[in-house]
């Protein structure tokens, strides 16, 4: 389930469809990992692209959001302070998910926002399809055998710290005043907050959960991306490494 807002994003995403396409042609039925930090405009790069390859190539895009244990889960084994983290992702079922919608269609679990949990009414069924696009976090680096439950394509999203950290900000900032009339929100219950209290304490979850997660189990995955996309102030994407320009 998507959170954020649709952003214009026409700079480089044209050269990024194509680069997609080209990667296609030589390797059908693509499954892509496209990765990042939380906030970094994940699943707004993925609708975009989405529409970009099509209809050319027919397309699926799906968070792996929908793989996180419950909360309760989490809570129960001290894992909820580290919530996005790669333990706290269900990584075979995801494994079987990758490997089940090369040749079938295949149930992928969906994610709320709003109550901060997987939700089975969100489960999607996701066909096979030229490209399928996996969006969010819980990957880890690829075999060298390129078994088929692993993505054939990593994508990684890159930005400024200073830029994530301002979008985590108005991400947080956003969900808190819709929960202003919506009690089941996870985040009505920071309603009693004042707005500058609300932004320190989104500051400190992103300084002692999202920041540490970024630096070391997800930045990590851009050494090993096929493609890395960088992303500015404005929204505008440029590709900054590709593997196979660099091989070449």
């Amino acid at each position: 389930m998507s959170t954020d807002p649709i952003i214009p994003m026409t700079v480089g995403i044209d050269a990024l469809a194509q680069r997609v396409h080209e990667i296609h042609e030589a390797d059908p039925g693509l499954v892509i990992a496209l990765t990042g930090s939380v906030a970094s405009g994940k699943s707004t790069l993925a609708r975009h692209l989405e529409q970009s390859l099509e209809p050319r190539l027919s397309v699926e895009t799906v968070s792996t959001d929908g793989f996180l244990f419950m909360t309760q889960y989490l809570r129960d084994n001290g894992l909820f302070e580290r919530k996005g983290f790669p333990e706290t992702y269900d990584y075979p079922a995801m494994q079987a998910a990758i490997a089940s919608v090369r040749a079938e269609p295949t149930n992928f679990p969906g994610y709320s926002h709003i109550t901060f949990d997987p939700d089975p009414a969100l489960t999607r069924t996701v066909q096979p399809s030229d490209v399928v696009i996996l969006e969010g976090l819980g990957f880890r680096p690829r075999s060298d055998d390129g078994a088929p439950n692993e993505p054939d394509v990593l994508i990684y999203l890159d930005a400024e710290l200073e830029h994530i950290e301002g979008w985590y900000l108005e991400r947080f900032l956003r969900f808190w005043h819709a929960a202003e009339h919506d009690p089941t929100s996870f985040y009505a219950q920071f309603r009693h907050m004042s707005e500058p209290e609300l932004i320190e304490f989104a500051k400190s979850v992103w300084a002692g959960i999202n920041l540490p997660n970024l630096e070391n189990h997800i930045m990590p995955m851009r050494a090993h991306a096929d493609l890395v996309v960088k992303k500015d102030a404005d929204h505008a994407i440029t590709i900054t490494h590709d593997r196979w320009a660099h091989s070449a």
